[in-house]
């Protein structure tokens, strides 16, 4: 019985994810990160994002609510846990709450973005703070150093421990704050695929697996399948326990193109998708030229998703990055217009300083799209 009622609930997130897509206005929106853009650092910052979004033909703000171990609101959990309640720069303000009544003011929805996931810190090899304070935490590679990639250190995710304290930031944000959705990136729920060879998650796997060890080759594909769907799991968690706090709340979702992203980050978002588990993903089609990016795009359907996919999928597009990258007007022109010529009816930009450097198209053009 207890299977039934699970399997019946299961079913019924499916067929509501779907009616919810069919209703819900397109996502069109960009990332407000707090890096290289100083918008979250003043009140004034604040409302010159939402005045951004707003002039630029967005309805939506992916704000980063977690970054580099550190919280952009005042979080009790991370007072509790770690001492440190809020990004040290904030201390003294809640940037989440006045962009949520600012952007409100206007119709903007506002998406809480949890950058970093389950990265604990960037270029900081002992994992920074967080794996400081908690180093059995920490996911470890092969040689058993704490798991990095791309410059990014990274805690177990395979530790319900850690998947709990991840979640408890996410359900706060949820209970705290009128925010339109919660999002996961690239980093949640993912990661490395050289990691997972901590002691709890050998144990996990032997215990499966007649006492063997993981493969030594972090890539061997039943390796990488069993790591992915423990995450699997973890989304399917996640996606639950947010309708449980509460059912208006989006799930959305921005991991990396995939297969990369299963074999890198140990993503199998393709299958979220399928079984209701989020209500839109943003995949970072992240491509340098416009002939890539309609490559890329074109994978996705129908290889990875259906075509009832469509409403949900909103993909990223890189147009700007703090080391001064950017592309120009008709390669986001043209990224618009490969999106549309597919069917899909939004998209998010990365990030909000690139849409700030191109008024002209923003402004006179992207606004009156409908």
């Amino acid at each position: 019985m207890t299977r039934l009622c699970s399997l019946m609930l299961l079913l019924a997130s499916v067929f509501s994810n779907t009616a919810t897509a069919e209703t819900r206005e397109p996502s069109r929106g960009f990332w407000l990160a707090s890096v290289q853009s100083g918008a979250l650092f003043s009140p004034e910052g604040v409302k010159e994002a939402v005045a951004l979004a707003k002039r630029s033909g967005m309805n939506t703000i992916y704000v980063v609510t977690w970054n580099r171990g550190y919280t952009l609101y005042p979080s009790d959990v991370m007072l509790r846990e770690f001492g440190k309640a809020i990004d040290p720069r904030l201390e003294g303000r809640d940037p989440l709450a006045e962009l949520i009544t600012e952007a409100h003011q206007h119709g903007i929805r506002v998406v809480a973005w949890f950058e970093f996931g389950f990265a604990s810190s960037y270029n900081e090899t002992d994992g920074g703070h967080i794996l400081r304070t908690r180093p059995e935490w920490a996911a470890r590679d092969r040689e058993g150093r704490i798991a990095a990639k791309n410059n990014f250190q990274w805690m177990n995710a395979f530790d319900p421990a850690v998947q709990e304290f991840v979640l408890s930031l996410v359900l706060e944000v949820i209970a705290k704050y009128d925010v339109d959705g919660i999002q996961g990136d690239d980093r949640l729920p993912a990661n490395p695929s050289n990691a997972g060879y901590d002691p709890l998650t050998v144990s996990l796997y032997s215990a499966e697996h007649d006492g063997a060890d993981p493969p030594a080759d972090h890539l061997d594909p039943d390796w990488i399948d069993w790591r992915s769907q423990r995450l699997n799991r973890f989304a399917e968690r996640i996606y639950q326990e947010v309708k449980s706090a509460d059912a208006a709340v989006t799930v959305s979702m921005a991991p990396s193109v995939y297969p990369w992203s299963k074999e890198n980050y140990l993503q199998d978002w393709p299958t979220w998708v399928k079984n209701g588990w989020v209500d839109e993903v943003c995949p970072q089609v992240y491509r340098e030229t416009i002939d890539a990016y309609r490559t890329t795009l074109a994978e996705i359907f129908p290889a990875q998703l259906d075509e009832k996919h469509k409403p949900i999928v909103f993909p990223g597009i890189l147009i700007s990055l703090a080391n001064g990258y950017g592309v120009s007007e008709e390669y986001i022109r043209e990224a618009v217009a490969a999106n549309r010529a597919l069917g899909l009816q939004g998209e998010v930009f990365f990030y909000s300083e690139g849409v700030a450097d191109h008024p002209e198209y923003f402004e006179r053009e992207y606004v009156n799209q409908r």
